[in-house]
């Protein structure tokens, strides 16, 4: 997600009542049933669709409690609580939830592909519906570089980073996060605050529980703030941060002559001790928003956690890709292309001779064997006598002598 989205405004809640809370009060008891804490006591406010509300106050003020009455995860003493118009407890009411708790309680032998694939199954998502959401939520949250490690090995930050994308794998319509900023640098930070008014520009209801004031007053519209188990004040944030008394007056820099006669004019009215006049700065958060984004456009390397991805395209209620099954079915079902037309074979070479042509065409036949090598002339049957009796003459004569 962007760290340079910003609030277009205030958003409108519809009149549909998310939560309704009435006379909420929780008691908890020690072993022998007696009163050992008055957890929430007398409580009253509703949560509306499309609306940002904030939950406020100190360790043990009762808010961690409230949060956990609206999941169904306790009981509530007394009064009476509903969520989308049923009790907490509600199964079907439950699929439209999406919570990240305080610590995260993930499988620590998991990796974060593996997670988020496990909570989908939870909610009986279809299977591309789970491998197409896990890779938005991980670009989103900024651990794709990291999915295949266990989620045992992760910091705080990238724990909470992947808690709050299981927290969103249902695409719920209410969405509780109990401190979703503890942990994180303040590039999550930024990331987070911008997902929340995501989420609530798409009509989503968020629940924000947190400690870090700067955070609720960027993203809530609404907020109480608890303290000993009551509500100590609820409203919007304009009119519990309005100051009635002041008036604040921002102009860029005047000459010294103009701004001495300005001030001369103000002071007929209104004591000196009341004037001041300061530079007016920008805040810290912002800054170093900027410092890490002019580091990352001269593309500066980082081993951490990614960010500046996009909120997720099924979070941000764009239609969501067709499953690569559906593509086959569609490609299977498509008329098979045209076959090209043959290609006419080229006309002979007229100049070649056609006798030779069809030598070569003409299947050839086999060869006749070579003759036999002449035979060597015999002598005639005479000579061979006349030969055969001189040698016997030859032999005679030796032997007479």
């Amino acid at each position: 997600m962007s760290t340079t989205i910003a609030d277009p405004g205030p958003r409108p809640a519809t009149g549909e009542v998310v939560v309704s809370i009435r006379g909420l009060t929780k008691v908890f008891k020690d072993f022998w049933g007696r009163p050992k804490a008055r957890a929430v006591d007398n409580v009253d406010f509703d949560v509306r669709r499309g609306e940002v509300f904030g939950l406020l106050g100190p360790n043990g003020s009762g808010k961690s409690t409230t949060v956990k009455l609206i999941l169904g995860l306790l009981h509530p003493t007394k009064g009476h609580l509903e969520v989308f118009g049923h009790s907490p407890s509600h199964v079907a009411t439950k699929a439209r939830i999406g919570y990240l708790p305080e610590e995260s309680y993930l499988y620590r032998y998991l990796n974060s592909g593996e997670t988020l694939d496990f909570f989908g199954n939870l909610f009986c998502l279809p299977r591309h519906d789970r491998h197409d959401r896990t890779e938005q939520l991980l670009e989103m949250v900024g651990l794709s570089q990291a999915r295949l490690r266990a989620v045992g090995e992760f910091s705080k930050g990238m724990q909470r980073r992947i808690g709050l994308a299981q927290a969103l794998i249902n695409d719920p319509d209410l969405v509780i996060l109990d401190e979703p900023t503890s942990g994180l640098d303040p590039i999550g930070c930024r990331e987070v605050k911008d997902l929340i008014l995501a989420l609530a520009r798409r009509g989503k209801t968020v629940l924000l529980s947190s400690h870090l004031l700067a955070d609720v007053e960027d993203v809530c519209d609404r907020v109480v703030i608890y303290y000993g188990g009551r509500i100590q004040a609820m409203g919007s944030l304009k009119e519990l941060l309005a100051a009635p008394d002041a008036i604040r007056l921002t102009l860029p820099a005047l000459p010294r002559e103009t701004l001495e006669r300005v001030l001369a004019f103000i002071r007929q009215d209104v004591a000196e001790s009341r004037i001041s006049i300061d530079t007016p700065t920008q805040n810290l958060e912002r800054y170093f928003l900027e410092v890490v984004q002019n580091a990352r456009l001269a593309e500066a390397e980082t081993s951490g956690a990614v960010s500046g991805a996009r909120v997720a395209a099924y979070l941000r209620g764009e239609a969501e890709a067709a499953p690569a099954s559906d593509k086959i079915l569609e490609r299977l079902a498509a008329p098979p292309p045209a076959r090209p037309a043959p290609t006419p074979a080229p006309k002979p070479d007229e100049t070649v001779d056609r006798q030779k042509l069809e030598a070569l065409i003409k299947p050839s036949e086999p060869a006749a064997p070579p003759p036999p090598p002449p035979a060597a002339e015999k002598p005639s049957t005479t000579e061979e006598l006349r030969q055969a009796n001189e040698k016997l003459a030859s032999l005679v004569r030796k032997q007479k002598e």
